[in-house]
């Protein structure tokens, strides 16, 4: 997806870490505009509130999770038998009144999710949803609540191919508010990542609508040999491509204005159905030259485990980190560097210092993809096989919001995606329709 801050990866997890040792010695992590701010009579969190606090966001994930698993394969000791965990939690910490509301109808969706998905032929047999708390800043009877949530869902075995598991990892912010008793109450969450998740209920974030056209004028500013800052746009380029010869080596910014015009406006990629069972579109794995395997390998090794040789996009606002996630496979199977101009979505190129805007911006990347016929679209979101790309417009305004690559295909025709912001491994597109149903497609054969 899209960003428009610089990572923040490193500084994560120095203050995950001082949050972890904060823990063992019972000390809130109360930032500076804190200090001194409490009155006799606010509440302390000490080691053993913070255990609760961190407790009852695992009941409220876990609970949610539960949601989603088949009550029919559960058995004495699953779904069916499942005590809401939330609902044992009162006294010192627990759910407001509203908060309560709030999670009853999450619940309520979230199954009417699985009976979608039963429908779809895809069900989970279990799930383990484990929280860890990372931060707590406490202002006087607020206390803000830091946690991630890791989650695994074992697919139940319909067609008896599916991968064994679907897995995230989601970032949140917890509100917890004092009476004037001292008692905690858990008054709202609030995801902190640019995310998609299975058991997600709000809405996804969605990228702005480009308003503007790419101009045929070469740039007016000289650009600098520094590497630039890798802001992705949704705007289209007002800047021409660089005549610079492709390389496979690192690519450095253009110090020259370019001397080619871009020819007239970016290409538009057709909607994708879907609908199941489509007619059949088999993928020549050989005829491109590419590795495909490659591609899914990286997506399996790095969907939670970033790759140190690329900045991360990850939860800073305005996307994340979906399309520089899914750049770094297609590169790793093959995809070669297009240097130049890091504004012209003819180029393509990416590294740790400085990337394309078609590297790491959902728009951009369907732009340079098309227009370089490194890919072409597909008819039908179920036609996907491994290594293909799906984008997703969820609010239909024409701008395209979140990438993900399929890293895994079933003999009956399901494709599986990984992708990063929420970081996801092998997620049906079964799933990803029937939680955003009203969204816009797009599939793209690499």
């Amino acid at each position: 997806m899209k960003s428009r801050k610089l990572s923040r990866k490193r500084r994560r997890v120095t203050i995950v870490s001082a949050a972890a040792a904060s823990v063992v010695a019972g000390v809130a992590l109360v930032p500076n505009w804190s200090a001194g701010a409490a009155v006799t009579d606010d509440p302390t969190v000490d080691a053993a509130t913070k255990a609760t606090f961190q407790k009852l966001a695992d009941a409220v994930f876990t609970d949610r999770t539960q949601a989603l698993v088949d009550d029919s394969s559960a058995g004495k000791h699953g779904n069916k038998g499942h005590h809401q965990r939330t609902s044992g939690f009162s006294g010192k910490v627990r759910l407001s009144g509203t908060q309560s509301r709030e999670e009853k109808s999450a619940l309520t969706q979230l199954r009417g999710r699985k009976a979608v998905l039963a429908k779809l032929g895809e069900k989970y047999s279990a799930a383990k949803t484990n929280v860890t708390l990372d931060a707590t800043q406490v202002k006087g009877r607020q206390a803000k609540v830091a946690v991630t949530e890791t989650t695994t869902l074992t697919y139940r075995k319909i067609r008896g191919n599916e991968p064994k598991t679907t897995g995230f990892q989601a970032h949140h912010e917890l509100t917890f508010k004092a009476d004037h008793k001292g008692n905690w109450q858990l008054t709202g969450i609030r995801g902190t990542d640019d995310g998609v998740a299975v058991n997600q209920v709000r809405k996804p974030p969605v990228v702005p609508q480009p308003t503007a056209r790419p101009s045929t004028k070469a740039p007016t500013a000289t650009p600098t040999t520094k590497a630039p800052s890798p802001v992705p746009t949704t705007k289209p380029p007002t800047t021409a491509p660089s005549t610079t010869a492709p390389s496979t080596a690192a690519p450095a910014p253009s110090t020259t204005a370019p001397t080619v015009a871009n020819s007239g406006n970016p290409p538009a990629a057709p909607r994708s159905a879907t609908t199941t069972n489509p007619p059949a579109a088999p993928k020549n794995f050989s005829a491109s030259g590419y590795d495909y395997k490659a591609m899914a390998d990286y997506a399996a090794k790095h969907w939670n485990n970033y790759n140190p040789d690329y900045p991360s996009f990850d939860g800073a606002g305005a996307g994340g980190d979906c399309t520089n996630f899914v750049s770094q496979a297609l590169k790793a199977g093959g995809w070669k560097h297009v240097p130049g101009y890091v504004y012209d979505y003819t180029r393509w190129f990416g590294n740790s210092e400085i990337q394309s805007h078609s590297f790491i911006g959902v728009n951009e990347f369907s732009w340079f993809a098309l227009s370089s016929q490194r890919v072409t679209s597909l008819a039908n979101v179920y036609q996907m096989d491994i290594g293909d790309v799906l984008q997703v417009d969820f609010n239909r305004d024409g701008s395209k919001d979140h990438t993900m690559i399929v890293t895994s295909r079933t003999a009956q025709g399901v494709p599986y995606l990984s992708y990063h912001s929420t970081n996801t491994y092998n997620r049906s597109v079964a799933s990803i329709i029937a939680s955003y149903p009203n969204a816009n497609y797009y599939a793209y054969r690499t």
